[in-house]
């Protein structure tokens, strides 16, 4: 029997969904509460973990003897160590899977959300107030705008599809983008550079990985070259932004909005000045978290680990 690990804590629910896709031959193991002493406990007994945001480092991997593959519930590993992972010869294995739908629907909620005032326009009613013209100077509607995405892979090609469906022109920057792929997508925006992007677009949306080369490639300089009717759409990982400066730019009207589903530090802290403002909205990492979304991740995750342990070679592994 396999014991597998579920290495983030989470409600009982979310557990049962978990459990329905577990294969026979495998025991899924969770925690009863949100403790690394839990988890330090069970590491050495278990042969793999499936992680969502927790963070996997040397010390865990010091005493999981046992361990064999992380399987990451989505695409971010940026929380995982993986140079001792290689170094012990555990694999790394991605879930691509499950993730693209719910986070392009959700890009397209927050850049609505932002144009439209949504929350100030809930929270007011609530209030007794009804801002019927109080909130029209500064709305708008995507049709027309120029959607900018940093980044074309799966989640941009399906959050271009759903903005064209809106009467919105998208234009993308991907250098990493290969040309076969580039050809099969010319109906669905027009690739440029990255000064272009940023001077073209109306909302900024980001859709690339967390690495060493793109960790705060949204700074001061580049809100400089922004519109200042322009907003910025963060579903991707906080990081890619350095936040300071993203303040900075919602303070001084640099820019005129953000909808943000990550932080560079998450959970967010309380007192985080993009909390307060009423020309972003923010939610908490939930771009991916549905119901759809968890049973066609975990039936990818399951799937996956048995392709280890029947000999087969693992898909979406990191670094190869």
């Amino acid at each position: 029997m396999y014991k597998v690990l579920y290495f983030d804590y989470a409600p009982e629910d979310v557990y049962e969904i978990i459990r329905s896709h577990v294969p026979a031959g495998f025991e899924l193991v969770t925690l009863k509460e949100d403790s690394e002493d839990e988890r330090r406990r069970i590491l050495p007994e278990v042969d793999f973990l499936v992680v969502a945001t927790a963070k996997v480092t040397k010390d865990h991997f010091q005493i999981a003897r046992k361990l064999k593959m992380i399987q990451h519930q989505g695409v971010g590993y940026d929380g995982t160590d993986v140079e001792e992972a290689k170094k012990r010869g555990i694999l790394i294995g991605l879930t691509p899977e499950g993730t693209t739908i719910g986070v392009a629907e959700h890009t397209i909620l927050l850049i609505l959300a932002v144009y439209k005032r949504l929350v100030t326009a809930h929270t007011s009613l609530q209030k007794g107030q009804w801002l019927q013209f109080g909130l029209r100077s500064v709305s708008f509607e995507l049709h027309g705008k120029t959607l900018g995405l940093l980044g074309f892979g799966r989640i941009g090609q399906e959050t271009a599809k759903r903005a064209l469906a809106f009467g919105a022109r998208v234009i993308y920057h991907d250098p990493y983008l290969p040309s076969s792929v580039k050809e099969t997508v010319q109906s669905y925006g027009k690739e440029v550079d990255f000064p272009t992007l940023l001077q073209e677009a109306d909302i900024l949306s980001l859709h690339i990985p967390l690495t060493p080369e793109t960790r705060g490639i949204i700074h001061r300089n580049v809100f400089t070259q922004m519109k200042p009717t322009a907003i910025l759409i963060n579903t991707a990982r906080g990081k890619l932004v350095v936040e300071k400066d993203l303040i900075e730019a919602l303070q001084t009207k640099r820019i005129a909005g953000a909808g943000l589903d990550v932080f560079e530090t998450e959970p967010v802290s309380k007192d985080n000045p993009l909390l307060f403002m009423d020309n972003v909205i923010v939610t908490p990492h939930i771009a991916a978290g549905t119901v759809d979304a968890l049973h066609e991740k975990m039936s990818a995750v399951f799937a996956n680990l048995l392709r280890l342990v029947q000999g087969e070679r693992p898909k979406n592994l990191i670094g190869t």
